[in-house]
């Protein structure tokens, strides 16, 4: 299968659509690491609830434990990523996130106007304000591994403070916390987005009504694949 312009579909991969009215979204491998990542994303933000929230550090109790939880939690966040990167699908979808096109902008003005229209906010498979969230998650979930870090080996960079590290390390946890509970808001308004990420499929019409420039790319992909008749 021959790379349309645009495409990060690797050649030779199969189409991924398997019937009409419905379009593969998402493979199995990508689904687990969209799972595995937010399960523990979420030990990470209940554990720390548990430690630095006094009523709830008293209900719980068992303050060991929810250390240890937080801290292996914490230091296993990149896993299933560096898993997913054994996926050509996973991998595609990466350079799909690492990519801005023109139109990502148009999406970025479309919101600065509240102009709300599929038309208005043009997408590919990912729309400007999921490649945004992307990159921001990935560079905080970094940020906080590294403190962790400091916070947990205390004299692995003595030049750095304890207390700078706890500081740092807080103030990201409720970053991250509403920036999370902005993404479950976003995923509960949108039923179909979340069938696509838990069955892996979409409706053709949900697809071109708000990701319609990934959808030509796969019509291109599937017309590309078909044999040609002499």
């Amino acid at each position: 299968m021959r790379s349309t312009a645009g495409s990060t579909a690797p050649t030779g991969t199969t189409t991924r659509r398997e019937h009409e009215g419905r379009v593969c979204r998402f493979t199995t491998a990508e689904r687990m690491v969209h799972r595995a990542t937010g399960l523990l994303m979420l030990l990470c933000l209940g554990t720390a609830a548990c430690l630095y929230l006094g009523p709830l550090a008293q209900l719980v109790g068992r303050r060991h434990l929810m250390v240890t939880v937080h801290e292996w939690s914490g230091i296993s966040l990149p896993l299933p990523f560096l898993l997913g990167l054994f996926s050509p699908a996973f991998r595609a979808d990466l350079r799909r996130l690492n990519r801005f096109a023109v139109y990502d902008r148009q999406w970025l003005r479309a919101v600065r106007r509240r102009r709300t229209s599929p038309e208005a906010r043009p997408a590919g498979k990912f729309n400007a304000g999921q490649k945004l969230y992307a990159g921001w998650i990935a560079g905080a979930v970094l940020v906080m591994m590294f403190t962790g870090l400091l916070m947990w080996f205390m004299g692995l960079l003595p030049f750095i403070s304890r207390t700078s590290a706890i500081f740092v390390h807080d103030v990201l946890a409720w970053a991250i916390t509403f920036v999370l509970l902005g993404h479950l808001r976003k995923s509960f308004e949108d039923p179909e987005a979340r069938l696509g990420m838990r069955t892996g499929h979409v409706s053709r019409s949900w697809a071109e009504r708000y990701h319609s420039r990934w959808l030509r790319e796969e019509d291109a992909d599937d017309m590309s694949d078909r044999p040609t008749v002499e």
